[in-house]
């Protein structure tokens, strides 16, 4: 009897599909990665990834979206060069070094930048995020490679906020091989920071409410929710089939809790609820179903509050959202944008940049090396130009992701995760630095990229064999024979 072994069949997708779900799933573990090895590591492994890139399944509007990147990497390369080079083309040299050679009686050789070189070290965190949002349109122009990556990061996210919540009680001194010298009182998984702790772990809570509801709504037959019969549709469902994922939101959803960050926790919340809405739209009664669907998930929100997160609200009440002295950090930073309003202070020099714009209202202790706003640290560092293209080019992914979500008849939770992780993670960056966070910006860029690839509509021509979803077992030809007409030859375009 001869053995037959089943036959497997080589794609060079595999190489650029395996690596970035290894970087999605792994970003976050050391550290978040901060620091500049862990971030070298991953542009190496996103490099060699985007060689092995699938583009087969390219069509036009990706490319598009390919070209748009390439604007924005011309940009960052135009100021780098300008912040990096002897002789800039058009950029001012600062006069900080004039004034330094004055000081000093010895001729510098001055730069654009503040700190000479700078920029070169911390490109390290945008040509990651870069790298990372190539390949989510890359690999993720196939659904099933797109529905996968959702999955590596839910599944990701799910254990290390299981880490988190068991180091915390087992050890809460601890990260990882190290001490933990703040947030003792808060959960941080791995990461340094809480707040970029509970920005990831809500992130993935909304991926995993997204999941969990595409599901539940698969198993329901009518075209339409019966709220009424709902409660038996629902127990209908095996829990086998449903518990795990249920036990990973509420893994989730509990170290979110437990970072005690108020921006991330509030803002996570308010994810969830626009996500649960909007993905149940066509389900709701008309005019008052979306508003009733908001004012229910207001009300859950709160009751988790009280019940999972009663330190975050006592920091609510006793510091508000946001603390004075990041306000006094905010307009300080603007005063250092209009100092510096075209080529920015040098990628990278914020730390540097900021004492003498100190505002006096800011308590003297510790040292401020991030500006707790991504925006306007990213201008300072950047310039008003070079901002602005980005600011522009959030704009036009929100418009695209938007698209997506009302758009499309199937796949939908992939831009919609895209689009809630974005608003998210945009707004939260907007009170902290959670974008500058590689083990947190590298999966979600990824996704980014995936919700953008999957925001168009997949136009199939006749004579192309159509991916089935599952669930769609009957063929056009059973529907016509059901219909009591014979098979005809279809040459029209179908959507999706």
């Amino acid at each position: 009897m001869r053995l037959r072994l089943p036959h497997f069949r080589w794609s060079w997708s595999l190489p650029a599909t395996f690596i970035l779900f290894f970087v999605v799933a792994g970003a976050p573990f050391p550290f978040g990665s901060t620091n500049d090895l862990s971030i070298a590591f991953w542009c190496l492994c996103l490099g060699i990834a985007v060689i092995f890139a699938p583009t087969r399944d390219l069509r036009s509007q990706h490319v598009w979206l390919l070209a748009g990147i390439g604007v924005i990497v011309a940009g960052y390369a135009f100021v780098l060069h300008e912040q990096l080079s002897d002789h800039p083309w058009i950029a001012p040299f600062n006069p900080i070094w004039k004034r330094a050679s004055e000081l000093l009686e010895v001729p510098i050789a001055p730069s654009a930048s503040i700190v000479k070189n700078e920029a070169f070290f911390a490109l390290g965190a945008p040509l990651a995020n870069i790298l990372a949002i190539v390949l989510g349109i890359t690999v993720g122009a196939d659904r099933e490679r797109a529905r996968r990556l959702l999955w590596v990061i839910a599944i990701s996210g799910a254990l290390y906020a299981l880490y988190g919540v068991l180091s915390f009680l087992i050890e809460p001194t601890m990260i990882l091989w190290r001490d933990k010298t703040a947030y003792l009182g808060s959960v941080t998984g791995t990461f340094i920071n809480r707040n970029t702790a509970a920005a990831y772990f809500g992130s993935c809570a909304v991926i995993w409410i997204l999941l969990i509801l595409e599901d539940i709504r698969r198993r329901i037959p009518e075209r339409h929710i019966e709220w009424k019969r709902l409660s038996r549709d629902l127990s209908d469902i095996p829990p086998r089939e449903i518990l795990p994922q249920l036990a990973s939101l509420l893994i989730c959803l509990m170290a979110m809790f437990m970072t005690t960050s108020r921006a991330g926790v509030a803002l996570s919340l308010l994810a969830m609820i626009v996500s649960f809405t909007v993905f149940l739209r066509k389900d709701l009664p008309p005019r008052t179903g979306i508003w009733i669907s908001l004012g229910s998930g207001v009300v859950v929100a709160l009751g988790l509050m009280q019940l999972l997160g009663g330190r975050v609200s006592s920091r609510f009440d006793s510091q508000g959202l946001v603390d004075e002295g990041r306000v006094e950090a905010w307009k300080s930073t603007v005063k250092i944008i209009a100092d510096n309003p075209w080529f920015g202070t040098g990628m990278g020099t914020f730390q540097w940049a900021f004492p003498p714009f100190r505002s006096p209202n800011i308590s003297i202790r510790g040292i401020w090396d991030a500006a707790h706003s991504t925006p306007l640290e990213l201008v300072s560092e950047v310039g008003i130009p070079l901002g602005l293209l980005v600011a522009f080019a959030w704009i036009a992914m929100f418009i695209v992701l938007a698209k997506g979500v009302f758009g499309r008849r199937r796949d939908a939770i992939i831009p919609l995760a895209g689009a809630a992780t974005a608003s998210l993670s945009l707004l939260h960056s907007c009170l902290d630095f959670t974008l500058q966070v590689p083990g947190y910006s590298i999966p979600f860029f990824a996704l980014f990229g995936a919700g953008l690839v999957q925001s168009f509509r997949t136009t199939e021509q006749s004579g192309r064999q159509l991916a089935v979803p599952a669930g769609w077992e009957n063929t056009r030809s059973e529907i016509a024979a059901k219909a009591g007409h014979r098979s005809p030859e279809i040459h029209k375009t179908v959507y999706f």
